[in-house]
């Protein structure tokens, strides 16, 4: 079940948090940041990860720590500049991702999980063209999918969870 709130994931009491990102991404904008600040063994990890599996737009990636767990979805293109800013999302990459995470959620028994606005950021994508995208791998789960709508820096969402 989909639930649409304001406030700020980084508060959310959801298992997971799912966002988007780029295969070799470094997590310095947006939301990225805020997770790499947070959880600065999974940034780390996903670099190494990405230096040995090399993956591609489309896929995700799990990570579990002590403080919690994330889920890279690789929504854009690689950087294709040396200074490392991650190309765009497309609509095709979203719903590999998305169909991805749906597999993660099952194999691991997730209980709920929370995402942003994905791919709409960084990614360039419209809302429109995301959120029915959401809806199709994610709208017959029965578990709570938290979607934050809007940032609200230090604003608890009700999650109903």
């Amino acid at each position: 079940m989909i639930k649409k709130v304001s406030g700020d994931i980084l508060l959310t009491k959801a298992q997971a948090i799912a966002h988007g990102v780029a295969p070799h991404d470094h997590f310095n904008q947006g939301l990225a940041l805020a997770l790499r600040e947070r959880f600065p063994a999974m940034a780390k990890d996903f670099r190494h990860y990405c230096h040995q599996e090399n993956p591609k737009p489309g896929e995700s990636w799990l990570w579990g720590g002590a403080e919690g767990v994330i889920v890279c979805l690789m929504t854009q293109e690689p950087a294709a500049d040396a200074k490392g800013h991650p190309g765009k999302a497309t609509t095709g990459y979203v719903g590999h991702a998305l169909k991805a995470l749906r597999k993660i959620i099952d194999d691991e028994n997730l209980q709920s999980v929370a995402l942003p606005r994905i791919a709409t950021g960084v990614g360039g994508l419209d809302w429109g063209e995301v959120e029915p995208l959401i809806e199709q791998y994610l709208g017959d789960l029965d578990i709570p999918v938290i979607i934050y709508e809007t940032y609200n820096k230090g604003e608890t969402a009700d999650e109903g969870i």
